[in-house]
């Protein structure tokens, strides 16, 4: 006689319900949905096996910080363009002092010494010919234009002319320059005069930037902030005491001293107009 096993009889439950009925056992996970990218268009794709996973990063993402850097470094020499093209006076001016400078260096010293001569505004030359010799004599800068007076001429006229225009700058630049060296020969020429001074008095050789700069040193102070201000003004007052307190040079000593007093004076004028333009 053949006994049927209980397997044959009973009947099987489904495998979904089987898993239903016990306890702590996970189903299993079938294919994962379709997300509607195709295969190699920006989604990861998974192979059977041992195939290496493969995901491509968002278009343009690793591209950022070269953008950013190159966009800040447009924006920097954009930065520098306006403010070289917004001093053209200081600019053209600190071209020809370096013409000048060239001309001084590497010239015949026979001639450079005639240049200077006739540069010179000495109350000889300012009796015969006083345009033309104050104008020479601002073409030269004493020392080079690698010397400390060219380095203050440059930040100090370039401070200037973006507060108040290249018009203007050069009018407190002319008004030191020429003011200061008449303040400082009228009274060679009238001590000449009197019998006070020899005449060799009348031929001291005078030229060079540093009454200008001196008068834009002093207009410039203005526009700053108290302790800015004091340092400015301080540092070249402090550069004439020496030639005041030693005799060495008074006369160039108070001819820094004067062209200082010069853009001091000019305060209330640019201040307005130094005010409306940074408005």
């Amino acid at each position: 006689m053949t006994v049927d096993s209980p397997s044959d009889t009973t009947p099987q439950a489904p495998v979904a319900d089987v898993a239903g009925l016990l306890d702590g056992v996970p189903r299993q996970r079938g294919p994962a949905p379709a997300t509607g990218v195709a295969p190699g268009a920006g989604a990861a794709t998974v192979g059977q096996g041992s195939a290496p996973v493969t995901a491509t990063a968002p278009v343009g993402q690793g591209c950022l910080p070269v953008t950013a850097s190159a966009s800040g470094a447009t924006r920097s020499a954009s930065r520098r363009l306006r403010r070289a093209v917004g001093i053209p006076f200081t600019l053209a001016y600190t071209a020809v002092l370096a013409v000048t400078s060239l001309v001084a260096r590497y010239a015949d010293p026979a001639l450079v010494h005639a240049l200077h001569q006739a540069s010179s505004t000495d109350v000889a030359h300012l009796l015969r010919a006083p345009v033309p010799v104050l104008l020479a004599s601002g073409l030269w800068v004493a020392g080079g234009i690698l010397s400390p007076y060219a380095l203050l001429f440059v930040l100090v006229l370039g401070a200037l002319e973006r507060r108040i225009g290249g018009l203007r700058t050069a009018g407190v630049f002319l008004a030191g320059h020429v003011l200061a060296t008449l303040a400082t020969e009228i009274p060679v020429g009238l001590a000449v005069l009197a019998g006070q001074l020899p005449g060799t008095s009348l031929h001291r050789l005078d030229y060079g930037i540093s009454f200008g700069v001196a008068a834009a040193a002093g207009a410039l102070a203005g526009l700053l902030g108290p302790w800015p201000r004091g340092a400015l003004l301080a540092l070249f007052a402090g550069a004439a005491l020496p030639d005041l307190l030693t005799l060495a040079d008074p006369m160039t000593g108070w001819g820094h001293l004067i062209s200082l007093a010069i853009g001091v004076a000019g305060w209330p004028a640019i201040r307005r107009r130094g005010g409306a333009r940074t408005a």
